[in-house]
């Protein structure tokens, strides 16, 4: 191997030891929603959550929900308050009829993305939006079925998941209510495969 080879494979692993680290450090410095695991079933965590706040908005794409809610987080909001960004980030993707006016009547498919806020926050003391785009909403405690992956959560691989997801829980005869959706836990600057990925569901209380 030439000297010339030798720096660019120097480079190459010295740039792949940088990504990695950049996305340890963003992994564990990121605070999490917290959860107690019930019972595991071929790989599916069935967990209870705490009473939570999100602030939630529905858009065309991610890329619009999510400059809104990072906005909104960022000061784009009563007393101008910056909120800390606690994960994971949850998506739900649906196709809606726009069958009544104001709406248009042809199918659009809306995003629904959520960012979870800080615990420290009530939902009588947390700043309201000022976009009216974005909401604020209270999920009661309830358990969810979560089962992970790794990697970028495409389309085709996260349908997959979610598929897998509800086999198993139909498999185990454990009650669905609702529709999966995605929760992601890691900034677009982690490397793919130190992604932390999931895709949920709300079930029954188990007992």
């Amino acid at each position: 191997m030439n000297r010339t080879a030798k720096l660019a494979a120097a480079s190459a692993a010295c740039a792949l030891t940088l990504w990695a680290a950049w996305g340890i450090y963003s992994k564990r410095s990121a605070d999490r929603v917290t959860y107690t695991v019930q019972r595991t079933v071929d790989g599916v965590e069935l967990r209870s959550y705490p009473e939570v706040i999100l602030a939630e908005t529905r858009a065309p794409n991610e890329t619009i929900a999510f400059r809104r809610l990072f906005e909104y987080i960022s000061g784009e909001n009563q007393g101008a308050a910056k909120l800390s960004m606690t994960t994971p980030v949850r998506t739900h993707t649906s196709a809606l009829s726009m069958t009544t006016p104001p709406r248009a009547t042809t199918d659009e498919e809306l995003v629904t993305m959520g960012f979870y806020l800080p615990r420290e926050y009530t939902p009588a003391a947390v700043p309201k939006p000022t976009n009216p785009t974005v909401s604020l909403v209270v999920e009661v405690p309830r358990s969810l079925a979560v089962r992970s992956f790794s990697w970028y959560a495409t389309e085709k691989r996260t349908a997959r998941e979610k598929r897998a997801l509800l086999e198993t829980l139909a498999a185990h005869e454990v009650e669905v209510r609702g529709e999966p959706f995605l929760l992601q836990y890691n900034d677009p600057w982690t490397p793919p495969f130190m992604r932390t990925n999931e895709v949920a569901v709300e079930i029954a209380p188990q007992d």
